[in-house]
This record gives structure tokens, C-alpha cells and sequence, in this order.
């Protein structure tokens, strides 16, 4: 079998919020590996932590102590602008609302992106069609959010999500508002994704049949990160 080689770790991550005249604890030095090609479902209960973890491992939140390494790179002590240059080449997004630009039709939207790391807009919009045509909505491409159901939105956002061919895919509930049947459409469509272009994913989800679909589960207690059976 195989080997794997670690993409993100986390490292003895403390994570802490000041509420009122105390401190609330959310991660309490949690520990967490991450291989290349793997997809990891975050099972957790509402106010678990799972934003939290995911925004510390996508470089969006700071650490109050421990530290990231992305692909055998610490990042604790990067500046503002090295972690902004690693979120967008390295990292990609998707949360449970699509958070797609409204005045900008699907193929604009996934394009975006590519233009903000440099691309030419020819480039650009070839790789953008391309991804929206692997998730079966390329015939909707210059369409606004407004027009496109649910599942096509966010299948849109997946799209946009790895525009930039990043390593690590980071999703927060990205099926949470769909109702059953298309919350399963989406996720074959993200799945086949992952699978087919090697990305590692950590997909925070309260579905459990879609987080038995996934290599690993794990889920978060008194502030660490536990393997599930």
C-alpha cells in the first residue's frame, strides 16, 4: 500500500476568544495531519469548533499558540502578505452559503480568481469553462447567481474554489443549505473533483452519510481533534 505524505498539520493549535471577563476555549493544543489526495470529514456538533479549525488551517485565522505547516511549509510566522499569497495560489474555499459575486455570471465568477493571481482573461475563462463543465453547468455559464437553483450556485462556488489548482480544499458545510437529494448531487460532484485532480480536502459536514463516503472522520473534543471509527 501506498504511502502518503502529509499536506497540513496542524501542530498543538490553541485557539481562545475572549467572552466578556473570561476566556472561551475552542482548540486547547489540537493536533491534526492531513495527507495528499485524502479527503477528512469534520463531524462536530454547532459550536464545536469547526469554523475555527477550518479558518486556522486555512491561514484565515491566527493561532494564539501552536502552528500550520502547509506543505512542509510553518506558516505561524509568515507575514500578513506570504499567508494572503498562500490562501489564493495554495487553498481553496467553499462554505455553506456560495457567496458567488451577484452582478457577475457564473463563468465571471470562476474566473475571478485566475485574474487576481495573474492569468489572462483567455486563460482564464478557457480553465473556468472547463471546470464548469466538469461539474455539469457549463450550459449555465452566463448566468447570474440570482438565476441558477441552490445546487447550481454552489456547484459554481466549488468550481471558482479550485480555479487556481490549489492544494488544500477547505469546505464548511458546503451542502448544509441543499435539500437531500441535491446535497448528494453536489457532493458526487465534489468528490469526483477531489479525486480526479489529487486535492486534500477537509470537509466539515453534519451529513453523516456523506462523511462516510470520505478516507477518514474525525470530530472535536474539549478543544482536540479525535479520530471517529
Amino acid at each position: 500500500m501506498m504511502t502518503r505524505t502529509v499536506l497540513l498539520e496542524l501542530k498543538s493549535i490553541d485557539r481562545r476568544y475572549d467572552e466578556g471577563s473570561r476566556k472561551l476555549t475552542i482548540l486547547d493544543a489540537a493536533d491534526f495531519v492531513l495527507h495528499h489526495g485524502e479527503m477528512v470529514a469534520l463531524v462536530a456538533p454547532s459550536g464545536a469548533g469547526k469554523s475555527t479549525l477550518l479558518h486556522t488551517a486555512g491561514l484565515l485565522e491566527w493561532p494564539d499558540a501552536g502552528d500550520v505547516i502547509l506543505n512542509g511549509r510553518a506558516c505561524g510566522r509568515l507575514s500578513d502578505d506570504e499567508r494572503t499569497a498562500i490562501r489564493r495560489n495554495d487553498i481553496g474555499f467553499v462554505y455553506q452559503f456560495h457567496h458567488l459575486l451577484p452582478e457577475f455570471t457564473a463563468l465571471e465568477n470562476v474566473m475571478m480568481p485566475q485574474l487576481v493571481r495573474g492569468l489572462k482573461p483567455a486563460q482564464a475563462r478557457e480553465r473556468a469553462m472547463q471546470l464548469l463543465d466538469y461539474m455539469k453547468i457549463g450550459a449555465r455559464a452566463e448566468h447570474r447567481p440570482a438565476e441558477l437553483s441552490g445546487g447550481e450556485q454552489q456547484r459554481v462556488a466549488i468550481a471558482r474554489a479550485v480555479a487556481n489548482g490549489p492544494l488544500l480544499l477547505l469546505a464548511d458545510e458546503p451542502t448544509g443549505n441543499l435539500d437531500p437529494a441535491t446535497a448528494s448531487y453536489v457532493f458526487d460532484a465534489l468528490e469526483a473533483l477531489v479525486r480526479q485532480s489529487g486535492l486534500s480536502a477537509l470537509i466539515a459536514t453534519h451529513n453523516h452519510e456523506l462523511a462516510a463516503r470520505m478516507d477518514r472522520r474525525v470530530t472535536l473534543a474539549e478543544g482536540k481533534v479525535v479520530e471517529l471509527p
